[in-house]
């Protein structure tokens, strides 16, 4: 980049951090509970915030409704997002990271009309119907079956681990569409309207207290035809896209994130003393431990950098998104564990008010994040087979095909 270019985007950053400092809520969002009806109205706002400001929609092309941003500049929005400390906003990620880019990719006209400003202004926030009691990290292995009826599609089955389902309009729902179909063939890519009868809603409490995920059951639920995206049995090409999409650039946000708590550990173990009066940081093997993750965190910076670069040019980014997901998701539980470490007892005594980040409420969650979105295992077998090139393993390569 020239200086020309340099100067461009150091007044984009500015305009970016004003526009976060003077509109970012001070109040945390509300915990997820049962019902969701507090954490789905902050979302609602604080995303009719970001579309007012000409915000939402950041990657997505002007002409459905985004800012269009170029990558650099995408880079930029979520590093200082994160450094403002705005909402993470997690129930909205399905909406704006995947369910609102496949639609652009793969939907019709129609579709696309329809949903996507709903999903700029807020109106409408999304779930993710792939996970099954059978068939979680192999998603191959679906069986939620729906029987084309008519012009109509009438589902019966269940979803699992789906993320904000008590808070969601629409859902991107996967299901086998071809009777007696296996694997990856006869799948189908669907809008499901959440306020459909026959479906039924279980929340599920998580080990932080917080209702992150829920059970969906369909029971002769109707879906109009003209709410399969791509086409009928196109789901897995159409559900590959989603993925790829949900491994994108927002990731960098993330590893800021996971920078940032870094070293507000690290200055925690310079604070704090031990029993004997020493800095915790003066403990060789915390030492080695902090120095471990920093260079982690410094190496998970590069590989983001780097697989947002690679996808400059592709509009749907590529595999290497699976590698930043698996060293994100393993990084986060180092560094939380670490930290429960260092609290020992204390950690009992921690609470919102006290912490930015509560190191113990985010150690309870991170136990999900090498399992949701797909397992380390899988991940490590999707780049070895797609990255690295290496032969698929016969007792592993079902959760591939």
């Amino acid at each position: 980049m020239d200086r020309a270019g340099e100067g461009q985007l150091a007044a984009f950053r500015a305009e970016v951090r004003h526009w976060l400092e003077t509109h970012v809520p001070r109040q945390s969002a509300p915990p997820i509970t049962a019902d969701a009806r507090a954490h789905r109205a902050f979302l609602q706002g604080w995303q009719r915030t970001l579309h007012d400001g000409g915000w939402a929609g950041i990657a997505w092309p002007a002409a459905s409704g985004g800012r269009d941003l170029d990558p650099l500049q995408q880079i930029v929005w979520y590093e200082e997002y994160a450094r403002a400390a705005a909402p993470e906003a997690s129930g909205l990620s399905v909406s704006q990271s995947h369910a609102g880019p496949t639609l652009i990719q793969c939907g019709t006209p129609e579709q696309q009309a329809f949903h996507l400003p709903r999903i700029l202004r807020g109106e409408a926030i999304w779930c993710q119907g792939f996970s099954e009691p059978g068939a979680g990290s192999d998603l191959a292995g679906i069986r939620c079956r729906g029987e084309v009826v008519g012009d109509e599609i009438v589902v019966n089955g269940s979803k699992i681990w789906t993320s904000f389902a008590q808070g969601s309009d629409y859902q991107e729902l996967v299901l086998r569409t071809e009777p007696g179909s296996q694997r990856h063939k006869g799948l189908s890519w669907v809008i499901c309207d959440m306020s459909s009868p026959g479906i039924t809603v279980r929340p599920i409490r998580s080990m932080d207290g917080e209702y992150h995920n829920c059970e969906v059951f369909y029971d002769n639920v109707r879906i109009p035809l003209a709410n399969v995206v791509g086409a009928l049995g196109d789901g897995w090409r159409v559900s590959m896209a989603t993925l790829a999409f949900e491994r994108g650039r927002s990731f960098v946000g993330s590893q800021v994130r996971i920078g940032q708590t870094v070293e507000r550990l690290i200055a925690h173990a310079r604070d704090t003393r031990d029993a004997e009066g020493r800095p915790l940081i003066a403990d060789a093997q915390v030492a080695a431990r902090l120095g471990a993750l920093r260079a982690r965190s410094a190496g998970l910076k590069a590989m983001t950098l780097f697989a947002a670069g690679r996808s400059l040019n592709d509009e749907v980014p590529g595999a290497e998104g699976t590698y930043v997901a698996l060293m994100l998701a393993e990084v986060k539980q180092e560094l939380f564990q670490l930290w429960m470490d260092l609290l020992e007892l204390r950690g009992l005594e921690v609470d919102d008010s006290a912490h930015a980040v509560n190191p113990v409420l985010q150690y309870l969650f991170s136990y999900a994040v090498t399992i949701g979105g797909g397992t380390s295992e899988v991940r490590r077998n999707i780049i070895a087979e797609r990255l690295l090139g290496l032969p698929r393993h016969e007792a592993t390569g079902a959760l591939l095909a």
